[in-house]
């Protein structure tokens, strides 16, 4: 442990975990810092304080008390994590219950710490979330309680209008994307959750011009996204559908950050909010599983009762880089909600008959699901099928089927060992020739094409097995195989790039990535692909761009290429999770290289993220 990151006023444990690196100078200064202001001692409490800030830290909302010692360390930490001094979980709980800080004292009514007692154990929240939490389970259960207004049978009419296969018959039952539509229809909030290539902006698409034709011209529809990049990518996606299907002209996505209205010199604040509500009939949020508990939180405050709200993601990907994993939540808590007869009605073709052999019936528990308003979509139009049995298999954990798919001769898929990088090294160098000859032809169109062909893609930013590594040694292959001598800081025919902040004045987002092309006389122009126009700008107008040969898998989100080469760390790195792998092997359209170890493949798939909270609990009185 660095000696800067060692609090020496902490005693007992909390000295011991900060010294093992369990526990970070931060926790230990909060947890001593709420023991002060509230007269609190217990060892007990202090360790369990500083362990929820921890938790959060780590991206949980809560401390899941049952499972106090399910923590991890540096992976190239040597800690005996069970040798530790851990408390009796009865001896902790017990002074929980007693103390100032959970139940108010005589230094003044704050409770900064939450005990809650659910179904499935003792959770301990730090007040911040624990009132977040409860603010999302209050405002879904309320829209839960009742249902829209709808007349069924010009919704049904709509449904087999908009849902239409090649002969514009309507589609073989049962179609999930019409079941989504349905349901939409017929909830103040629908969640449509599924895999890529799975059509969920193809429904959403379908879900607004029914709206639209329901609600007529005047309709107010709110198109957001947690990131500029995604956003962009969802008015793309429904301007590109918007023709055929008649939506109102002009849709524009935004983040969540401009949809509620942030104002400048605070992040938590916003001009929408419970008081001052969101003005639109319906609200999208694509890629919602990037969003965190506070966001999520905030964006319910300031929706109407009466709005349409459609959640749309994969509860499978990796979640937000901030506290919750809100879309998983939403789609595993307990359904309190009745059968919607009006739903029941609309689906009821989809439910009884299996007309389309390529399409999955839905489960009981999947039309349990449907009463609190979540669908999933199952059927991928995307990629390959062995690139789809590689990510079912890592989302549901079987480390063995992995392997013997990554180990078996399919076109789709490939394993390579640590020093085994011919193919790694063939990939970069062609991606790179392609890009650049486009780019010094000035054909924008066809260097962003060339740019989607390869990506590499690593757990981690730095270290042997990082981007910062691996996007040097690609540059210099690439260097090498030209002859030229690349220099990111200097602007080149080819470069690819990513912008790491958003810059809405020139229409470029966070995590856009583009590529230098020369658009005549040695006039260099960065070029982002937008619809079928790619968008040129200067580069000096990219105040917040780097060199990418290389990113990392959580940049990727929401990217396709058409191979994609996963760069795995040692098997003992914390950030080798289920969800990392699904994320990465998702990117591909057509081919998925796995560069690491089988020690690592396995650690990967058999550690899964698991974010403790309350959303999917019953929280007993």
């Amino acid at each position: 442990m660095i000696a800067s990151q060692l609090v020496q006023r902490a005693r007992g444990r909390l000295r011991t975990f900060n010294e093992v690196g369990i526990l970070a100078a931060a926790d230990v200064h909060v947890a001593l810092r709420l023991g002060a202001l509230g007269g609190e001692t217990s060892e007990e409490v202090l360790f369990a304080a500083a362990l929820a800030v921890r938790a959060v830290r780590s991206g949980s909302v809560c401390l899941d008390l049952r499972r106090l010692r399910d923590v991890t360390v540096d992976e190239e930490s040597d800690v005996d994590i069970d040798s530790l001094p851990w408390p009796e979980l009865p001896e902790v709980i017990a002074a929980l219950r007693a103390s100032p800080l959970v139940t108010g004292g005589q230094r003044g009514p704050l409770k900064p710490l939450r005990l809650v007692d659910t179904d499935e154990g003792e959770l301990l929240y730090l007040d911040r979330y624990f009132l977040q939490e409860r603010t999302i389970r209050m405002v879904l259960d309320s829209r839960e309680a009742t249902h829209p207004d709808v007349d069924i049978e010009s919704v049904r009419a709509l449904l087999e209008t908009l849902f239409v296969d090649d002969s514009d018959r309507p589609t073989a039952a049962p179609d999930r994307q019409r079941i989504a539509a349905a349901l939409a229809a017929t909830s103040w909030t629908a969640v449509i959750a599924g895999g890529p290539g799975t059509g969920k902006t193809h429904t959403v698409a379908r879900v607004l011009a029914m709206f639209a034709r329901q609600l007529g011209p005047s309709i107010r529809i709110g198109l957001a996204a947690p990131t500029g990049k995604a956003a962009a990518r969802l008015q793309e996606s429904v301007a590109e559908q918007s023709s055929d299907l008649g939506l109102p002209p002009g849709l524009v996505a935004m983040t969540l950050h401009r949809l509620l209205g942030w104002q400048r010199g605070s992040k938590s604040r916003f001009r929408h909010n419970a008081s001052n509500r969101l003005p639109y009939d319906v609200i999208v949020v694509d890629e919602t599983s990037m969003v965190s508990l506070t966001m999520m939180c905030r964006l319910l405050e300031a929706v109407r009762p009466e709005t349409r709200l459609i959640l749309v993601g994969d509860p499978d990907q990796l979640t937000s880089v901030d506290a919750g994993a809100v879309l998983a939540d939403l789609v595993a808590r307990p359904v309190r909600s009745a059968s919607n007869p009006d739903l029941d009605a609309l689906i009821v073709g989809d439910l009884g008959a299996q007309d389309d052999p390529n399409e999955s019936a839905l489960s009981s528990a999947e039309r349990e699901r449907l009463g609190g308003g979540v669908v999933r979509l199952r059927r991928g139009r995307r990629f390959g099928g062995m690139i789809a049995e590689l990510a079912i298999a890592v989302r549901d954990g079987r480390s063995d089927r992995v392997m013997e798919l990554l180990q078996g001769d399919h076109d789709e898929l490939s394993f390579h060992s640590p020093t085994d990088l011919v193919a790694l090294h063939s990939d970069i160098l062609t991606t790179a020739a392609t890009v650049t000859a486009a780019a010094r032809e000035g054909d924008a169109a066809r260097a962003l094409e060339g740019l989607e062909s390869h990506r590499l893609l690593c757990a981690h930013r730095q270290g042997p097995h990082g981007v910062q590594t691996w996007a040097r040694r690609a540059m210099e292959w690439v260097g090498e195989s030209s002859g030229a001598f690349l220099d990111s800081a200097q602007w080149y025919p080819g470069q690819p790039l990513l912008v790491t902040a958003n810059d809405h004045e020139a229409r470029i987002y966070n995590g856009d990535t583009g590529v230098v092309v020369d658009t005549g006389g040695g006039s260099l122009m960065a070029a982002f692909q937008r619809g079928t126009q790619p968008l040129l700008v200067h580069p000096n107008v990219l105040s917040s761009v780097q060199t990418v040969y290389a990113m990392t898998i959580h940049r990727s989100q929401g990217s396709q290429y058409d191979t994609v080469s996963v760069m795995l760390p040692e098997h003992a790195s914390s950030l080798l999770t289920r969800e990392l792998l699904y994320t990465a092997i998702t990117r591909a359209r057509k081919h998925v290289r796995i560069i690491g170890t089988d020690e690592a493949v396995r650690a990967g798939v058999e550690r899964q993220v698991l974010r403790a909270s309350g959303l999917r609990r019953t929280i007993l009185p």
